[in-house]
């Protein structure tokens, strides 16, 4: 199980506290314990895993320690190290030794997070991640690569970043450089379903990103939509650690709450929805490039999904569909961009 953070409820910083936040965090992870007592799971620390929410530090904190207790019984004792000193861990799979789960703190690159700004190397988690991923190489493994705030840009807002723009410029360096190691991206965040798929500098996609949404709903004051409780279930092909495809479950909770109880049901398979091969690089970047055609019936599926079927009249115009497009097949700042400039150039001809 991938669990990619962010356990404490969404309230202003007043309203909690480091012990608060810390057993909130014990108490989901003795709730996933008690539920799956024989699976591995697999954490991620989220921006609200810390108080003040976003302020992870670059040293160990209470945070830090008392996560590397709770998650013991799942950590080997390396991995444990390194979550105490800065929030993130590599460990093999047990079951899958050529198998890896690199766990970033991508909240250390988070805008909000002021403990980070001005800094090269944050916790020195760049020099780490780049060591990690060339001695997986060299040990001939495969990597899965989990956060909680994801990389790329937001494909709800402009020109914007999830982490700050240099870490982003940063961490896409170091994927592109390591793809032939990485055989998935899994992130959490912005309670949105979204993909990403990262291209080398010549324009071929290399690999493939998932952001899951959340199961707790979000939205601003200003917003309209929300998103509907969501979980996802991955298929990997065990030989080489392919993603061959993506079962999304959800809960509509409006009709959840009119009958006073939860009714989780399937809301799709990627590649039956979509017509595509398998969760590849080359699949997806194909699904990106029909989801970019005028009027595309694909993108329309895409952006009903994108709300976990919160709101089915929910559209995205002609001013919030080129963020989407650009925000799903384009990750660092020139080829965002320029692919923003190709869509304001095609408007106005």
């Amino acid at each position: 199980m991938i669990w990619t953070g962010d356990s404490p409820p969404h309230v202003p910083v007043s309203e909690l506290s480091t012990d608060t936040v810390i057993n909130v965090i014990t108490n989901m992870t003795i709730t996933v314990q008690s539920l799956f007592p024989n699976l591995q799971v697999f954490p991620a620390l989220g921006n609200h895993d810390y108080w003040p929410q976003d302020q992870l530090p670059t040293v160990t904190s209470k945070v830090y320690k008392a996560v590397a207790s709770l998650w013991k019984p799942w950590l080997d004792e390396e991995a444990l190290g390194t979550l105490r000193k800065g929030g993130f861990y590599s460990q093999k799979v047990p079951t899958n030794p050529s198998l890896r789960i690199v766990s970033l703190n991508t909240n250390l690159y988070y805008g909000p997070n002021a403990v980070t700004q001005n800094k090269t190397d944050p916790a020195n988690q760049f020099e780490w991640l780049d060591d990690t991923l060339s001695s997986s190489r060299q040990n001939e493994e495969k990597v899965y690569i989990i956060a909680h705030v994801p990389v790329g840009y937001l494909p709800y807002s402009v020109s914007t970043t999830a982490v700050r723009e240099c870490y982003n410029e940063k961490l896409i360096d170091i994927f592109r450089r390591h793809s032939d190691v990485i055989a998935g991206q899994f992130y959490g965040h912005t309670h949105r379903d979204s993909i990403m798929v990262l291209s080398d500098r010549k324009g071929s996609p290399v690999s493939s990103l998932f952001v899951a949404p959340a199961v707790t709903p979000v939205k601003s004051v200003s917003q309209k939509q929300t998103n509907n409780p969501g979980i996802r279930l991955f298929q990997y092909d065990p030989r080489d650690y392919k993603l061959l495809d993506m079962l999304q479950f959800y809960l509509n909770l409006t009709e959840a709450n009119l009958k006073g109880r939860s009714n989780w049901l399937l809301e799709y398979i990627l590649t039956q929805t979509y017509g595509v091969e398998d969760l590849q690089p080359g699949s997806l970047y194909g699904l990106a490039k029909q989801f970019a055609l005028l009027g595309s019936k694909q993108f329309i599926k895409y952006y009903n999904y994108f709300y976990v079927s919160y709101d089915s009249s929910a559209i995205c115009d002609e001013t919030c569909k080129p963020f989407q497009i650009c925000a799903i097949m384009n990750l660092d700042q020139i080829s965002y961009t320029d692919c923003l400039k190709q869509y304001y150039i095609k408007q106005n001809h």
